[in-house]
């Protein structure tokens, strides 16, 4: 491309950093055909966009006709992008540059070209929901007053353009459609003020418009005039439904009155326009129908009028959505849906080929479905029957509701030519749209008019059983010998199977299934996979709507047939489907796995056969996820089959390549393998160790890490061991990795410190010796910049750690040279924390004074010289927060952890410590005493003699989230092994004043310097307490 000279970028008045002849220039290179060119100027173009005047000099660029289109298109999306979010940014934007850029704005409802216009369009209406009313006032009358000169010109002879009006449409409707979104009271604000201005000018312009299109007709159609006067129908109409669904939707109180007025009358005059405009379109297509070359005008005009009418289908479908009960309230909306309803019948019953996704058609698709969904959605106020069990008098008949249901059945709900030639020529990518159907039912007829059946068997029930039940008795018996016969079994089964929660006490399913439904999942004519499928998901629906049970043997039987028969009459979409219903009949409440037992093999036999042979990555995470639940709920009797799973696997990650999603699927399968075996699951450590490295590597972890953390930690609650098993490589190897992601990975903190929590219930003595400096600083760096419910986790994990670390030889000095001990003295002093997560700090030196005094009082002595502390200063924060955070403790066993690390501390001798002797520390002390009081009392009030009724809490409450694994009782034996339970703490505190007279030269120094201070009837009780006398 030839670089043009740079355009004249006026600088009057304006604050530029941005250089504009440079921004230009990369504007040009990034639009440019030379790769090389685009290349360089995409980080340039980032970095200028960042400057001051960057948004001016593009608005500027894009309003200038003179310039090669496709440097205005690249400048004005780069304005588009940017906008939205730095509009408010006084660097990049100033005051008086925003003027210009929102006067460009209007002047480009000239422009011709769509792209340009388009994202003027966004561009205008994100700056309309900032700046107005306040900065930009005039952008709604502006916009106004230039459709009111042209409209008023081009209907009345005079001169008038047709761009600039239908530019200014799109761009009010823009602005209105983005301000009907905003939730805020001062958006809702604006937006009332908008609808004040606009709605029944914007009702005007349509009734101008839809005047000049009386005259429709399959010759009016080639006229470019008519096209423009549809397209100018479309976008004004848009405008007003926009204007009136926020007023349905918002406008209360006393104000609704008046609207309520305007929008009945409104939904009226749009009713009989859709009627008039549709009989039309059908009259003008049926008469073009002969010639398939259409001009380019004709394309156009029924292109936009089709168009049109599906914006009133979408109006009232948001209306409906909206508010039913009040939409049923207004005037002709009976006379609408009925109209709706028998354009279906007469497209049903019009010429092949008349219903077909395609604008150009008689009757498009999207037409149909909107009419069955606005049936549909209004069906609840013409039940025959009310909610409180009286007769509607307006209620649907017997006759038309019957009618309803087998126009259903016979015409919409069967498969069609087009779809048995797409299950022929790709039959995974068949079941995947199928099972899409939740997506799909709002815009293919065959799912909505299986919604529409739905709907109908819940408001007219009394209709629809009996008749749905007589049609089943004509069917059943049928030989399906004729593919006619085939598919008119397939509808009805569909049909049952959509009502099966309505029709459960109709049909006895168990009885259906011996004798018919077995029977045909055998068959083996060349039209029975039809019919197959359908009994694999018919089943698959009963089950799981409690329509049948899952504890019935022959459900397996066939299902396990259908999943595995490879002969004729058969073929992949029915093995794809049979596994989706296998999974749905699994997962229920009821679900036995004794029952279900006979059949695990042979379907997780195929269940992995299907996985390797499926073409796609869909239909292999489809039926992984089939597997996976099936995993879960066979428990330990998947573990025959442990090797059966786990050896594919490699080979499909290796061939799902960057599909995450199928890879995720695949960890979870794995997590579910192990979950399910326990420790049995110790022999799939060799797979589980090299899934989990890939799931970090660099191209992986930010796709995969939640996943590989859910199999890491159900690994490691389920092994008994860190070391290699048969050669390959252990868990052990991975707490490295750990390490990292516990200092590093704060959005997955918390799975991380389970994890480690994990490793340490394992060996923590082990894992301190090796890795005890890299640990404690992780847990120093996480904790310096992890959120406060992140950092009370570490917390806890790391007062576990303490408990069970073994000798303080392995890991005391670590504590110092990683920085974590400073950085918990650090903590305390600053106090900036609440206090939950303060009394977790205070937790951890309980720990190591308890496990250590002497190496406490080093640690302290360090702390104080790394954080430059006077030592003084240091003892007193933290005991000031020992004894502060005792109150918020609420746990027994953490207060009697602080009662023994205080207890430790006293031991010692230091002076710091022992001036709170006679207060604090007594009163600590005491508190302890008069709850293990209370507990021996209530032990021997309720016959026990020991302190479990008080102290204890059930092992399954406390380890709850580990319930069902191995390290359940890892859990469960530390916790009953730990100092605090195990130790008498009057023996303790005992013991520690024992020690503390020795330190501090003899017991009549001790009593002197201390005990003479503290109250003589707390000093009597607490001699009482540790001499039990």
């Amino acid at each position: 491309m030839v670089v043009p000279s740079r355009p004249h970028l006026s600088s009057d008045n304006r604050q530029v950093n941005v250089p504009a002849d440079e921004l230009f220039q990369v504007i040009c290179d990034a639009a440019s055909q030379d790769p090389s060119k685009m290349r360089a100027s995409t980080d340039r173009l980032k970095e200028l966009l960042d400057m001051t005047g960057s948004f001016d000099a593009l608005s500027e660029i894009a309003v200038q006709q003179s310039l090669p289109l496709q440097v205005r298109q690249l400048s004005i999306i780069q304005l588009k992008n940017a906008v939205g979010n730095h509009w408010r940014s006084r660097k990049l934007v100033p005051l008086e540059q925003r003027e210009r850029i929102r006067q460009r704005c209007l002047l480009l409802v000239n422009e011709p070209d769509d792209v340009v216009a388009e994202c003027n369009q966004v561009i205008t209406a994100k700056i309309s929901r900032q700046d107005f009313p306040v900065t930009w006032p005039a952008v709604i009358p502006h916009l106004v007053n230039i459709i009111d000169v042209n409209l008023a010109a081009r209907y009345t002879g005079g001169n008038s353009e047709f761009l600039p009006l239908r530019r200014s449409l799109e761009l009010l409707h823009a602005i209105t459609k983005e301000f009907s979104t905003i939730k805020m009271a001062g958006g809702m604000r604006s937006m009332a003020q908008i609808v004040e201005a606009t709605h029944l000018k914007l009702q005007d312009y349509y009734s101008a418009i839809n005047a000049s299109l009386a005259g429709l007709s399959p010759s009016s159609v080639a006229d470019s005039r008519v096209a423009e006067d549809l397209l100018l129908a479309h976008l004004s109409f848009k405008c007003l439904t926009k204007c009136a669904t926020w007023s349905y939707q918002k406008i209360k109180g006393d104000e609704r009155i008046g609207i309520d007025s305007w929008l009945q009358g409104l939904f009226k005059s749009t009713v009989g326009q859709l009627q008039v405009l549709t009989e039309k379109r059908v009259e003008i297509v049926v008469a073009l129908q002969p010639s398939s070359n259409w001009s380019p005008v004709v394309n156009s005009s029924i292109n936009y009028l089709t168009r049109h009418i599906f914006a009133f289908g979408k109006f009232y479908r948001r209306l409906l959505q909206l508010d039913a009960s009040r939409f049923v309230t207004f005037p002709t909306s009976d006379e609408l849906v009925y109209y709706y309803w028998n354009k279906v019948i007469q497209a049903t019953g019009g010429p092949s080929g008349c219903i077909a996704n395609s604008n150009g058609a008689i009757f498009p698709i999207r037409f149909l479905v909107q009419g069955m969904v606005v049936f549909k959605d209004s069906l609840a106020s013409w039940s025959p029957t009310r909610k409180d069990g009286t007769v509607n008098q307006h209620g649907l008949s017997k006759t038309f509701v019957e009618d309803a249901v087998k126009m259903l059945v016979t015409r919409f709900i069967p498969l069609n030519p087009s779809d048995l030639e797409e299950w022929m020529s790709d039959p995974e990518e068949w079941v995947n749209v199928e099972e899409r159907d939740n997506e799909q039912w709002e815009y293919e007829i065959r799912p909505c008019g299986e919604r529409v059946l739905m709907t109908l068997s819940v408001q007219c029930r009394e209709f629809v059983e009996p008749l749905l039940r007589s049609t089943w008795d004509e069917v059943r018996g049928l030989q399906a010998t004729d593919l006619t016969t085939v598919l008119q079994k397939e509808a009805v089964y569909c049909a049952l199977g959509r009502c099966a929660h309505r029709m459960k006490d109709v049909i006895s399913f168990s009885e259906w299934l011996q004798t018919n439904l077995a029977v045909e999942a055998r068959g083996t004519s060349s039209t029975y996979p039809i019919l197959k499928r359908r009994i694999a998901w018919l089943i698959g629906k009963w089950v799981s709507s409690s329509g049948t049970t899952a504890n019935n043997p022959m459900i397996w039987e066939v299902l396990s047939y259908l999943l595995q028969d490879r002969g004729p009459g058969t073929d992949s979409v029915v093995r794809l489907t049979a596994a989706v219903a296998i999974r749905e009949c699994i997962d229920t409440l009821d679900f036995d796995v004794e029952v279900f037992a006979p059949y695990i093999s042979p379907i997780v036999t195929h269940l992995v056969s299907i996985i390797s042979e499926a073409d796609t990555l869909e239909s292999k995470r489809r039926v992984s996820n089939c597997l996976n639940t099936l995993i879960e709920c066979a428990g330990l009797k998947i573990i025959p089959l442990m090797q059966v799973i786990a050896e594919p696997i490699p080979q499909l990650w290796m061939a799902a390549g960057e599909d995450w999603l199928f890879k995720a699927v695949l960890l979870e399968t794995v997590s579910k393998l192990v979950g399910a075996t326990m420790e049995h699951s110790v022999s799939l450590t060799g797979l589980v160790v090299p899934l989990l490295r890939e799931s970090f590597s660099e191209t992986a972890i930010s796709q995969l890490d939640e996943d590989g953390l859910a199999l890491w930690l159900i690994a490691l609650q389920n092994t008994t061991t860190l070391d290699s098993v048969n050669g390959a490589p252990g868990l052990g190897e991975l707490f490295p990795l750990a390490i990292h992601l516990l200092g590093n990975n704060l959005d997955l903190l918390g799975k991380i410190v389970s994890i480690v929590e994990s490793y340490t219930l394992l060996d923590a003595p082990r894992l301190l010796q090796a890795y005890g400096d890299e640990l404690f600083k992780a847990f120093e760096t996480g904790m310096s910049q992890a959120l406060a419910v992140n950092v009370k986790g570490m917390l806890s994990a790391l007062s576990l750690l303490l408990q069970l670390a073994g000798p303080y030889q392995v890991w005391g000095k670590a504590m110092h040279t990683s920085g974590l001990f400073a950085h918990v003295v650090k903590t305390l002093s600053e106090e900036k924390f609440m206090s939950t997560v303060l009394m977790q700090y205070v937790h951890v030196l309980a720990r190591v004074a308890v496990a250590n005094n002497a190496l406490f009082l080093e640690l302290m002595s360090l702390a104080g010289q790394t954080l430059n502390m006077p030592p003084t200063q240091a003892w007193e924060d933290v005991l000031n927060q020992w004894w502060s955070r005792f109150d918020n403790m609420y746990e027994p066993r953490h207060r009697k952890l602080t009662a023994m690390g205080i207890a430790s501390l006293v031991a010692t001798g230091h002076p710091d410590v022992l001036e709170r002797l006679p207060t604090e520390i007594c009163n600590m002390w005491t508190d302890v005493f008069g709850e293990l009081r209370e507990a021996v009392q209530r032990a021997s009030d309720e016959g026990s003699g020991t302190l479990t009724l008080y102290w204890d809490r059930p092992a399954e409450d406390l380890f709850a989230d580990c319930k069902g694994t191995v390290e359940f009782n890892r859990r469960k034996l530390a916790y009953e092994n730990d100092i605090v339970r195990t130790t008498q703490l009057t023996a303790f505190i005992g013991a520690a004043m024992q020690e503390a007279e020795v330190a501090c030269g003899g017991r009549a120094v001790f009593a002197e310097r201390y005990l003479a201070k503290i109250d003589p009837t707390i000093m009597e009780q607490i001699r009482k307490e540790v001499t039990g006398l």
